[in-house]
């Protein structure tokens, strides 16, 4: 897994003052009264000097663009009104850079050739740190055609070879995976754990219910399990697995 988402009425003179009139204003008036978030970005990729990057969040089914902005001089913004916390991603066309939680409170935003990090809000704090840890990993993995390449070079056995490269493998996986699932279930019951596992599903070709995905979701929280995407997923996942037994 390698790792998105906005008028004022008069009030007769009447209802200003008073805790009555400031809730009724507060009702009336949407844009003072929803939460907002703030994120300021930088960048050190030349690569998004000049370009667009898109805000997106997974909302009726698909991703679906809620801000915008252009990168100028390694700098860049998002900022706007929400009802609730959620999960967006940040896109450059159909690239996903990283996610973010869009949650009330100023995000600091970083994006760098190997490393990306949203901090400054609680959920974002605790993404960054699951995202530094799984980029650690996924290095780690990237480092064995190397590896195998300096064994080659020393005049390393064949089967010696093999062996030490497959158990390396095998223990990174299985830690990926123990990171993701572990993650997930302690997130059951905010936006990161259906928003991990949509990402996590994502590389899948259909809905399956794999061992892992198996794990993730027995003893999930009612929370976790009546998230849109999460609901669905099973669903298909779980009409797939009939389907594979009439065959």
């Amino acid at each position: 897994m390698r790792f998105s988402i906005h008028r004022h009425s008069s009030i007769k003179s009447s209802l200003r003052g008073g805790v009555g009139g400031g809730l009724l204003l507060c009702l009336l008036t949407m844009l003072s009264c929803r939460s907002q978030y703030a994120v300021t970005g930088s960048s050190s990729v030349d690569e998004l000097e000049g370009k667009m990057l898109t805000l997106k969040v997974f909302a009726d089914g698909e991703m679906r663009s809620i801000d915008s902005t252009r990168v100028v001089h390694g700098k860049f913004n998002f900022g706007g009104g929400m009802d609730s916390t959620m999960l967006a991603n940040i896109f450059m066309g159909d690239l996903s850079l990283m996610p973010i939680v869009l949650e009330e409170g100023e995000v600091k935003l970083s994006i760098g050739e190997t490393q990306q990090s949203a901090t400054g809000t609680p959920l974002n704090d605790t993404l960054s740190g699951f995202i530094q840890r799984k980029t650690q990993l996924d290095a780690q993995m990237a480092e064995l055609p190397h590896l195998e390449a300096q064994m080659i070079m020393n005049g390393t056995d064949d089967d010696e070879r093999v062996f030490e490269l497959s158990k390396q493998l095998s223990q990174l996986e299985a830690e990926n995976d123990k990171l993701i699932t572990r993650f997930i279930r302690d997130n059951y019951n905010n936006v990161l754990g259906p928003g991990i596992f949509m990402i996590l599903t994502s590389s899948l070709p259909y809905p399956v219910l794999t061992p892992q995905i198996e794990e993730i979701i027995t003893n999930a929280t009612p929370y976790f399990l009546g998230h849109p995407y999460v609901k669905e997923y099973i669903r298909i996942a779980e009409e797939n697995r009939e389907k594979a037994k009439n065959y």
